[in-house]
């Protein structure tokens, strides 16, 4: 497993972390299944995890599966409002981040991020101070922010916070023009969400799929493939979509998410021995991104 230095925190951070979105759908009674899961990817020397106060069972599956292993990983969750009954206020975020303390069964938490608020929220200041007021006292080592577009640009300006998390893939690249260079300058760690674009490159025709991401990333997806085979990419197209987020330095850590175990042993595997893919392949896609992706927005 590769390592790095989460910006400026100074954590020492496996590339590829954990998003642990998915198993928050699993029902409590899955500890050992998360167990397993988590267990595999700690042996492997993953240890990024990365969850959310609006995940679900999630926080409360980690805390039963793993709080005994605290010490061999980063935690870090996100708090914020999910619904219009739960404003973003303070007394939200502080909520959040003491019931994620309880579910996850710690006395600290890494890092907590600002779950994708807007940027009018981050402009009217109650809500980044109550974070802050939280790393304070000693719940949080580090603050970060989760999203992207104008708030993310308007997260690194700040100067708040240590981390950005937001999203890049093969066929999301506009961070890389943005938010990439900022963050390097300013010495913000960068993780990356969406790092495989919900395998939606070369999904097979007729795919069905609810989730709006996916349905975003697979239209993106056949606008870029329909200008012609990209020589040298790897058939597999996981492996073409994770060798392009792989191939960006200035990514600290790249999420991937699932909830089976053979499924995360074969994207360790793939990253650690197929990995990397050809620059020319890069660059092709850069080129693609451009011709028919030039409006293209980050998508949230």
């Amino acid at each position: 497993m590769e390592y790095r230095t989460l910006g400026r925190t100074g954590l020492r951070v496996s590339r590829l972390g954990m998003g642990l979105f998915q198993i928050g759908k699993l029902p409590l009674d899955s500890v050992p299944q998360v167990s397993r899961l988590l267990g595999a990817a700690l042996e492997k020397g993953i240890n990024f995890l990365d969850t959310a106060a609006g995940y679900d069972n999630s926080e409360e599956l980690i805390g039963k599966a793993v709080s005994d292993r605290r010490d061999e990983f980063v935690l870090a969750t996100k708090c914020g409002s999910f619904s219009a009954l739960e404003p973003w206020t303070a007394e939200t975020v502080t909520r959040h981040i003491d019931r994620s303390l309880r579910r996850l069964r710690t006395d600290r938490l890494d890092l907590v991020q600002l779950h994708s608020c807007g940027l009018d929220v981050l402009e009217q200041g109650e809500v980044p101070r109550a974070l802050l007021a939280a790393r304070d006292a000693g719940k949080t080592r580090f603050v970060g922010y989760s999203g992207d577009n104008e708030a993310a640009d308007w997260a690194l300006d700040s100067g708040l916070f240590d981390t950005l998390q937001t999203s890049f893939n093969l066929v999301d690249q506009r961070a890389r023009q943005k938010l990439f260079p900022k963050a390097r300058q300013k010495s913000v760690g960068l993780i990356v969400k969406r790092t495989i674009a919900n395998s939606a490159w070369g999904a097979a025709p007729g795919t069905a799929n609810p989730s709006s991401q996916f349905n975003n990333n697979l239209d993106r997806s056949r606008e870029m493939a329909a200008l012609g085979p990209i020589p040298g990419a790897p058939a597999d197209p996981v492996a073409l979509a994770l060798g392009f987020t792989m191939a960006h330095d200035q990514v600290d850590v790249a999420l991937i998410g699932t909830t089976k175990k053979e499924h995360l042993l074969g994207n360790i595997e793939l990253f650690e021995k197929r990995l990397p893919i050809p620059e020319s392949v890069v660059d092709e896609l850069y080129r693609r991104f451009e011709i028919v992706g030039s409006d293209w927005e980050q998508l949230r």
